[in-house]
């Protein structure tokens, strides 16, 4: 005997990029480039265990909903896309009790010509991608939106220490004051549910700003520490870089990174005669550090 536990379908790699004109010069133009998975929830177990397909919304119809809804809605920002999609789903079928939704976004940004940025000319800045996730239940009116920067990869080549770590019969590891610093960061926000309760509050936190300037200040905050500190271990610095995030923005629930420890090697080159290399490093690919964290507010329940 056998039961059904958990399930959930639809559409992944719906792919798109929408065109917004200036009403008053249709030539300065903004693009918005997006990898939209929609997952639906609810009462569809008979098409699992009766194989009953009545009940199911063809992961078809699913694909060519998010590309009408492209069209027909403003797609700006992601989260107000992503709130959209998941009112549109749960109100127009009866029995889908809720939503996954993860969005990507592409980093196309204008150019400067001639001295000031063109009007409809963009520069592709990936690999580094904006990404959000909804989930939404219908029945019980749980929300979580969370949003995050992916693969923006920097690298400081001083300023960084590792050093009074354990020490143990397995270390080989020298401790230092100065090391190259590397990673390709993944930081994400969860916003806080007690603020973002319902979809319709996406719809006006969006045109308020809120998510874009969310976006910005984690962005700033993580560069900006991760250039001026005297980084004292990984774990350090990502703590400065999330408590920052919740300082500065309230609507925030919690902060989390995750940091490979990209790693850099000094060359050794005494088999030539040369012992004081320190400018000459090859890049280690495997292995490396991995650090996580999340980070919330003092005496918050999580």
């Amino acid at each position: 005997m056998s039961t059904l536990i958990n399930s959930s379908y639809g559409k992944a790699n719906v792919k798109f990029l929408k065109v917004k004109k200036d009403p008053s010069n249709p030539k300065v133009q903004d693009v918005l480039e997006a990898n939209v998975q929609c997952l639906l929830k609810g009462n569809f177990d008979v098409s699992y265990t009766e194989a009953d397909n009545s009940v199911i919304v063809p992961t078809d119809t699913v694909k060519n909903t998010i590309l009408v809804e492209a069209k027909n809605t403003d797609v700006w920002p992601i989260e107000r896309f992503a709130g959209h999609l998941a009112k549109h789903f749960t109100s127009k079928y009866s029995h889908v009790d809720g939503v996954e939704i993860s969005i990507v976004q592409q980093r196309w940004n204008k150019y400067p010509v001639n001295g000031k940025l063109h009007d409809h000319s963009f520069v592709h800045e990936g690999p580094e991608t904006k990404q959000t996730f909804l989930t939404y239940n219908k029945k019980t009116q749980e929300l979580s939106l969370k949003s995050c920067i992916k693969d923006l990869t920097v690298l400081k080549s001083t300023g960084s220490m590792f050093y009074g770590f354990n020490v143990c019969d397995y270390t080989i590891l020298k401790p230092t004051t100065d090391r190259i610093l590397s990673t390709d960061v993944f930081a994400s926000w969860e916003f806080d549910p007690k603020k973002l309760a319902t979809l319709e509050d996406i719809a006006t936190y969006a045109d308020a700003g809120l998510f874009e300037d969310t976006l910005k200040t984690a962005r700033d905050a993580t560069l900006e520490l991760f250039a001026l500190e005297n980084s004292a271990s990984v774990q350090a610095t990502m703590y400065n870089m999330a408590g920052k995030i919740l300082a500065l923005v309230p609507e925030v629930k919690t902060v989390t990174y995750e940091l490979p420890n990209k790693h850099y090697i000094l060359f050794n080159l005494e088999w030539k005669g040369i012992k004081d290399n320190t400018e000459l490093f090859y890049p280690a690919s495997d292995p490396n550090g991995l650090i996580k964290c999340t980070v919330g507010r003092t005496n918050a329940k999580l």
